[in-house]
């Protein structure tokens, strides 16, 4: 586990006129309607707790009125919390004086907003510089840093050009521009994709994917859109009512959902678009290497119930498929078997989403072989699983099968 970046330490936020009055009421338990009804307080965010690792994107999910906004502007304190304490590397910034808190907001986090927030009288490269010009950054390396983080955002050619003259998308990348511009440790985002168009939101999310591998920040995404928070997210918070209801890899949320809420939140998921390669592959327990010959193979076969297995080197390097028939054939006329072998195998790496293996699995005949870098086999996924959608039940069948059949 990574180290810890930010923990949130039962971080309540209420209000009202006098919302340190209600404290105690929130640490009794007591639920956030009857605090309304008895005390005329809201409690926007109740007694919350989660730490946020290095390097990871933490996605935090709820519907309208879960807390989620009020939350994530509690980490750079324009939400400043009524109760409770939130670390960053250590400190808590609760504490923070007002010197303090202007650097950590200058050089520590940033934040990128829903509807842009761009200046329509500055250029494209004047707003992304704009956050270094108020750190009084010479204008001249502020131009080089606006210009790389232009780049990066892939918007080069664009410097010149003013917000209402680009799309909804180009004016967002402008926004995260801007955010990457002061090269923060933690980059904010509250859903900064759902003012776009469902193509270009796909597009952005992508791209934020991309720009994450490069850069590798903190980032902290707000949504509401359970897709979008599966496919972001290294982990998931999952916000009720101003609580969090359950935090956890995409993975464990589906497999094991806290209640039943979690488990209508997340019924109608696209489930291929979160499961990856990794998560539904087998690890092979028949292999044979190109060393051991056809009789071995056929021996493996039987031995295993399968009809046809992968050929590695002795380095477990991938080099082909062979079936039962052509191992026979092959015998039969006294060839070797990289002379009977296949090596029209589809490979796919560890990370590539099961909706990007269906058309891959369309088109082969054999088991999908996933490898490393080095081409090294880690474990196959079956079509059928592929093909079938993935529902819970297949994955797990398949987890358990040890044959080839396609």
């Amino acid at each position: 586990m990574a180290e810890s970046k930010v923990k949130i330490d039962q971080v309540s936020k209420i209000f009202g006129p006098k919302p340190k009055s209600v404290i105690a009421q929130v640490r009794d338990g007591k639920s956030k309607a009857d605090i309304l009804e008895e005390t005329g307080h809201t409690v926007g965010v109740y007694n919350a707790s989660m730490e946020i690792q290095e390097g990871e994107i933490f996605v935090i999910m709820g519907l309208s009125g879960s807390g989620k906004s009020t939350l994530i502007r509690c980490f750079n304190l324009l939400n400043k919390p009524t109760d409770g304490a939130i670390y960053v590397d250590g400190e808590n910034i609760v504490d923070y004086n007002s010197s303090q808190l202007k650097k950590f907001r200058q050089e520590k986090i940033a934040m990128v907003f829903q509807h842009f927030g761009l200046f329509d009288h500055r250029t494209v490269l004047e707003n992304i510089e704009y956050g270094l010009e108020i750190k009084n950054i010479p204008k001249e390396k502020r131009r080089q840093t606006a210009q790389e983080n232009l780049e990066v955002v892939g918007l080069k050619g664009y410097e010149d050009k003013y917000p209402d003259e680009l799309s909804g998308g180009m004016q967002q990348r402008v926004g995260l521009a801007r955010a990457l511009a002061n090269d923060p440790d933690i980059l904010l985002m509250d859903e900064p994709f759902s003012a776009l168009d469902p193509l270009i939101r796909r597009e952005m999310q992508l791209e934020l994917l991309d720009i994450q591998e490069r850069l590798k920040k903190t980032i902290v995404f707000i949504t509401h859109d359970v897709n979008e928070a599966f496919k972001l997210g290294d982990r998931v918070a999952v916000m009720k009512d101003g609580k969090v209801v359950q935090v956890g890899s995409p993975e464990a949320i589906l497999e094991n959902p806290a209640n039943d809420y979690i488990s209508d939140f997340i019924k109608d998921i696209d489930r291929s678009k979160i499961l990856q390669a990794e998560n539904v592959m087998i690890k092979p327990n028949a292999l044979v290497s190109l060393k051991d010959g056809l009789k071995v193979a056929i021996k493996e076969m039987e031995e295993n119930g399968i009809s046809s297995v992968f050929v590695v080197d002795r380095s477990r390097h991938l080099k082909g498929i062979v079936t039962i028939d052509e191992a026979i054939t092959g015998i039969k006329e006294k060839k070797s078997l990289e002379d009977v072998l296949s090596t029209d195998v589809t490979t796919v790496s560890r990370e590539e989403y099961v909706s990007d293996l269906i058309p891959k699995a369309l088109e082969s005949k054999y088991p999908l072989a996933v490898v490393n870098q080095d081409n090294k086999l880690e474990g196959f996924i079956l079509r059928v699983h592929v093909l079938s959608g993935l529902v819970a039940e297949d994955v797990n069948e398949s987890k358990e099968y040890h044959g080839y059949t396609n």
